[in-house]
């Protein structure tokens, strides 16, 4: 199979179901931006940090992966004709979920309570998560709006709305776990 297949060369791309549309479809922005997601997730797991938070890292993106494949299929194609579903995978599900608030709560449970807003940055670990939690949100953003106008899984919606509280707080308990200097937002009079 060649990497390259030349059917976008025309700025189409085709959804799981064979559907062709534009390649700036509110399907496609929604999935592209969860694939940026899962590859500024690659680049925190990339660096020198508790093998515990990269191996959740790894759970992380296999689980985006599958939040993916749910937003490229049409709900039109979700079936197949012998009435099958067309993703044989399994589906973002509430242990998914459970799963990444666990995590939250061991984290910061190590944690000082949290009294101000602090300015992203620090250390560049710590700024690599706070940019993750951005372009979650991003996504999470346009799921939304991919769902107010064609049903989509409520699950995947759920689960990245819980991914970015966890990017947030990864990048607390990194910042703790490395000593980065913490800058106060202080708002202006």
């Amino acid at each position: 199979m060649k990497v390259y297949t030349k059917t976008g060369d025309t700025g189409t791309t085709a959804l799981f179901g064979g559907t062709r549309v534009p390649k700036h479809h509110i399907r496609i922005e929604s999935y592209g931006t969860v694939d940026e997601l899962n590859s500024h997730i690659g680049l925190i797991r990339d660096q020198d940090i508790n093998v515990l938070y990269k191996n959740v890292l790894i759970e992380v993106q296999d689980r985006l992966f599958t939040v993916g494949a749910i937003l490229a299929t049409p709900p039109e194609k979700e079936v197949l004709k012998n009435g099958q579903p067309r993703l044989n995978i399994n589906r973002i599900s509430e242990e998914d979920i459970a799963f990444l608030e666990n995590e939250i709560d061991i984290m910061d449970t190590a944690l000082p309570p949290m009294t101000h807003f602090v300015l992203p940055g620090g250390h560049t670990t710590v700024s690599y998560c706070h940019i993750a939690r951005c372009v979650c949100r991003r996504a999470e953003r346009l799921a939304v709006h991919l769902h107010e106008l064609e049903p989509t899984d409520e699950q995947v919606i759920k689960y990245l709305n819980r991914l970015s509280d966890y990017l947030f707080v990864l990048a607390r308990k990194l910042s703790f776990d490395l000593q980065a200097e913490e800058v106060k937002w202080i708002p202006r009079k």
